[in-house]
This record gives C-alpha cells, structure tokens and sequence, in this order.
C-alpha cells in the first residue's frame, strides 16, 4: 500500500477565539453578539471552503455550538455537503456564544477543563442542538483534548461517533512563548492517528477490551523535531502557524493591491516528510489542517496583513491539491478516515517517524515509536539515546477538569524528558534524564550521548533501529561501535545490541557502562521521590532501596536484574543485559538531583555484544 491521508477540517466560528479581543471587535467588553465579527467570522469560513473546494479538496465541517444558532452557517454547511461531499461534524471548540453565556455563567471555553458532571451537560446540550438542526447525530468531534471520561461518555451516549481530534502534539512547549498564560498542557501524546483507550486519551488502546469506540488524530501535524525543542505553536500543517514562525519568503502588493510572489518551502517539505513516514508505517502516511476563521481575520495577525494570511491559506490547499491532482493524495472527511483506519491497522502495530531538521541546517535526526505499552524518542544526534519515554503501559487514569487533581495538567507521565529534566547536558552537579551508554580505557570515558550519527528502520519482528556506527578514540586505542535499538511488536521491550565492529588492539577490552537516568513527572517541576522502591535481584536474592535523597548506591554483587517502581504513574520499569562480565546496579538520587540511575556494567571486546533489555511493566 501507498496511500498519503490528508484530512482538512473547517470551523465556522461565530466568535473567534483570536478575534474577539486581539483585533479589538469586542471593545473592552467582551461581546459574543457583535454583529460585525459574527459576519467577519462566517465570511472567513466561507472562504476557506471556497479555497478547499477550488483545489478539489473535500473538508469535514466542524459546526461549533455558537454556529448552531446561525440559520447562515448550517445553510452553507448544508450546501457544502450536498455538492462536495463534505462532512458535517460537531466541535466542542467555540463553545462561548450569548446562549452558552447566559445559561453556565463563565468565561471558561476549554471543554476538558469543566467538571464531570458539566462537561457531561455541555456535551448533551451542543450535540442536542446539533440533532435539533440536522436531523442526525455527528459521526466526528473533537476540541484541543478530549479526555477518557469526556471520550467514553460521548461514545456511551452518542454512538454514531467514530472519529475525534483528541489533543495538541506537544503543546505545552508554547507555555513559556505565551507569557505563561497558554494553560493547555498536553505533552506525551501520539502524533499521529491512534485509537485511545478507555483509560487514558493519550495512551493506544492495546486491545478490543481497552478500545474507546474512536479513532482520535490530532489537532495538527506538528514537526515533529521543531516542535518538541521549541514552540509548537510555530512548526505545523497549518499556513499561518508558518507565518508566525517566520518560516516563509514574503510576497508584495501589486499595482491593483493585490498580493503574491510569497513561497512557503518548509510547508511543503513538512508535509513531504509526513508524506516519507509511509515507508515505515506500511504505506500509510497522514496530515492533517485544522484552520480556525480568527486566524483569517481582516486586521492581520502576526504583523502579517490579511492579504498574506489569505494567500497563505491558499498556497497551502494549493499544494495539497497538487499531490491529489497527481495521484499521490486522498483526501478523506473524518469519518471516513476512521472507517480505513480500523480496517488498515493493528491494535499492537507500532507508529513510528525518522524525521530530520527542515529549518536550521543541524543534520539532526530524531526516530519516535509510539504502540499501546509506550511512547519513545531516539535522538541520533546522542547515538540513539533515549530522551523522551512515557510509559503507556500503566494506562494510567488521570481525571482532567475542576473537582479533579489536574484541573488543566493533561501531560502524560514521562520517565525520561529531555527538554523538561535536562537530557544530555545538566548543571555542574546533578544529572539529566537519559538512556545512553559509557565506554571506559585505562581512567578515560566517553559517553556515547557526545556522538553524533544517524539511523536507518528496518523490520524484524518489530521496528529495528540501526546506526551508522561511530568511531571513538581513547589514549592508544581506537574502535568503531555500532549500535542497534530493537522494539519488538507487542512485547513493552527496548533492546540495546553494541557491537564493537572495529578495534585497534585485538587483545584490548573495554568496560561499559548501560545507564537509565530517570524520574517521573509532566514538566520542569520535581515530584515526591519517596514513593519510588529500587530493586536488584541476583539468584533468588534480591535488596530493595526505598528512595530517600540518601544518595545510596546498590550493594547486590552480580544483579541479574535492576528495576524501579513509581507507584503514581503505576509503573514499572526493569533492566536485564546479557554480555561478559554483565552486572547490574542502582542509584539513589538526592535533593539536588532527584533521579534514579538502573544500569548494567560490563566488558567488550573485538566482534563482541553487549544487550541489554528496558522492559516496562504495569505496577499494581
């Protein structure tokens, strides 16, 4: 199969969620009313669809709630999906309007973060409204996130539902772009089609018994490297998410004011890389543009005129028309994206990306994996380190909304995050989360983190990881190691193979060190490491270490096998290797440095392997 999905989404927004004060239609006040904006805002929808529709492309329209109420808007939807076959679905976006005001008395919009019982009442007012217009109930939903009790009681109560957008890849790296004020955290997600559990939004289901009865995507095809070391507010499939970050050549007005001559490179080599992750995911690639009106208003955003905005829009569905017209697109509502989902993929089939830099020249390669037990980031530009790991395994519960523990934090746990605990590079004392490894010759180390490389995927059972080898050079010896990440399907198992291919000294041996640097948590901030238990077992013998920022170090001589448990993410993370003189061992974190270290020391020699296996479990 070779088959590139784009699914373009459309919402006609009576008040723009960017428009009401940022361009000052509503005055001080807020005015959900305005006659002005609400006209505004359903032009700018219109002329989407028209874009659309001009380049041959179907949409799935998302009506919100204040959209409803306009005999406009469902008369344009109406028409739409008579003469194009769009999609009329319903969005628990753009929620604010005079009747929603009026009846639940406050300014929050974001759907995840009411309690239950609201969300609950909300959700059976807006789709009440929606069967009241149209006759039926939509087949496809969605808001910025969606969690499992907002999912499950959707699909419980209205059955007709298959398809919803269910969370911002990454968003809450835009937190501290947005002067800390973007309370939408959302870390730890799947960037690509998946089908949720029942548990947890963020986590694939595994099974038939775990499946929610959705297929969820997300809010955006995101860059899947821009994205997690910056904002991702700037790098997605979104035409002026480009214009904000600046990643574009501007055109110029015309004579006759009209404005062209703009290009927009990097649009069209993110969607050529998502369109390239078909060769990894059995010919099955996806994109996604979500547009709201308010990103289209006529007073400009961004210090961008309308009339670049307009074009931006353009460009955009221009070229994904261009990949239709040529054969090498389909473009799909929502639905019926879900219906070739479900009948193209395994609950166990993994998803995964290489992705390269497409803005700053870095050569810098990034491959995520991502199945029902976890979700993983392999930094090549660290030898394949591991610097981001969640641990779906646990499918851990985590109500959102008021009245809960996570009134906003939908994040996922991660055990290992390079951007939020440090990575590669830490202070002058302390450590970074990281899974790496080091190579030690009469008193010199290195680590391999410090080498740069690349990787190439391959299947064996599951997706195998293989990188360029890397040359590395001691005080009178030099060899070559080349290193093997294997992530066999369905099993929660990370394989690490070192290989030394190349030695300068037949007789020489190495000592190497296989390290976990871990914690747990969903942003900058530590959490209570006390609840943490470490073990090491050797022949029926086992010594277990409750954390206490002791800084204490395992004793056991020979551990067969090292593990850490953390209860409040309910998981389990173990460490077994087999190699010469394999050893296992433990390290307490303290105050300074709250983490845990699991390992495995060993030796190398010439054609020699060092395994080792990162298995994660479900803790009761």
């Amino acid at each position: 199969m070779d088959k590139f999905i784009v699914n373009i989404i459309h919402r006609p927004e009576m008040v723009p969620e960017y428009a009401q004060k940022v361009t000052g239609h509503g005055g001080k006040e807020e005015d959900t009313g305005n006659k002005a904006l609400l006209t505004e805002s359903l032009d700018i929808f219109k002329t989407q669809q028209a874009i659309a529709h001009k380049y041959g492309l179907k949409t799935t329209i998302l009506m919100t709630y204040a959209s409803l109420f306009n005999a406009e808007a469902v008369a344009q939807a109406k028409a739409d999906h008579a003469q194009y076959g769009d999609e009329i679905g319903l969005t628990l976006l753009g929620l604010p309007c005079t009747e929603f005001k009026e009846k639940y008395k406050t300014r929050d919009f974001c759907i995840w973060m009411f309690d239950l019982e609201t969300k609950k009442q909300i959700v059976d007012d807006v789709f009440g409204k929606f069967h009241e217009i149209f006759g039926f109930y939509p087949k496809s939903t969605g808001s910025y996130y969606m969690d499992a009790d907002l999912t499950n009681y959707i699909k419980a109560s209205y059955p007709d539902v298959v398809c919803e957008i269910a969370t911002c890849w990454e968003e809450s790296k835009a937190y501290h772009t947005c002067n800390e004020s973007w309370y939408t955290f959302e870390d730890g997600g799947p960037w690509a089609p998946w089908i949720p559990s029942k548990a947890n939004t963020h986590a694939p289901a595994a099974n038939a018994e775990e499946d929610s009865g959705v297929v969820a995507i997300p809010h955006l095809s995101r860059d899947l490297i821009a994205c997690y070391d910056g904002n991702g507010s700037n790098f997605g499939t979104h035409p002026q998410n480009v214009l904000r970050g600046l990643l574009y050549k501007p055109g110029s007005f015309a004579e006759d004011g009209s404005y062209g001559g703009q290009e927009y490179p990097y649009f069209c080599n993110l969607v050529d890389q998502y369109r390239y992750q078909g060769r990894f995911n059995g010919g099955i690639s996806y994109n996604m543009m979500h547009v709201g009106p308010g990103w289209m208003n006529k007073a400009g955003r961004w210090e961008a005129p309308y009339e670049l905005l307009l074009a931006s829009y353009e460009d955009g569905c221009r070229y994904y028309g261009e990949l239709k017209k040529s054969g090498k697109l389909e473009d799909m509502t929502m639905s019926e994206f879900a219906e070739f989902y479900r009948a193209n993929k395994r609950y166990t089939e993994p998803e995964v990306a290489l992705w390269r830099d497409m803005i700053y020249g870095s050569d810098k390669q990034y491959f995520w994996y991502c199945d029902p037990n976890m979700r993983v980031l392999l930094n090549m530009d660290l030898c394949g380190a591991i610097t981001d790991l969640r641990p779906y395994v646990g499918k851990l519960v985590w109500p959102i909304g008021i009245g809960t523990p996570h009134i906003q934090e939908c994040s996922y746990p991660f055990l290992i995050q390079g951007m939020y605990r440090a990575g590669p590079f830490t202070h002058y004392a302390g450590a970074g989360t990281l899974r790496s490894a080091k190579l030690q010759y009469n008193g010199e180390e290195v680590d391999l983190k410090l080498c740069r490389t690349h990787g190439h995927v391959s299947n064996n059972g599951g997706k195998v990881v293989t990188l360029d080898p890397v040359e590395i050079e001691f005080t009178g010896l030099k060899l070559k190691l080349q290193t093997v990440v294997s992530f066999p399907e369905g099993e929660s198992v990370i394989r690490f193979d070192r290989r030394v291919l190349e030695i300068s000294d037949p007789d020489a041996r190495v000592h190497i060190d296989e390290y976990m640097t871990a914690c747990y948590g969903t942003n900058e901030y530590p959490e209570d490491m006390s609840v943490v238990t470490l073990e090491a077992s050797a022949n029926g013998e086992t010594e277990a270490l409750q954390y206490a920022y002791r800084d204490r170090h395992s004793t056991l001589a020979g551990a067969q096998e090292v593990s850490a448990t953390i209860p409040p993410i309910a998981t389990t993370v173990r460490l077994t290797a087999q190699g010469p003189d394999a050893a296992g061992y433990f390290a307490e974190g303290y105050a300074f440095s709250p983490m845990f270290d699991l390992g495995f020391r060993g030796t190398l020699g010439k054609d020699e392997v060092f395994t080792t296996w990162l298995k994660l479990e479900k803790a009761d």
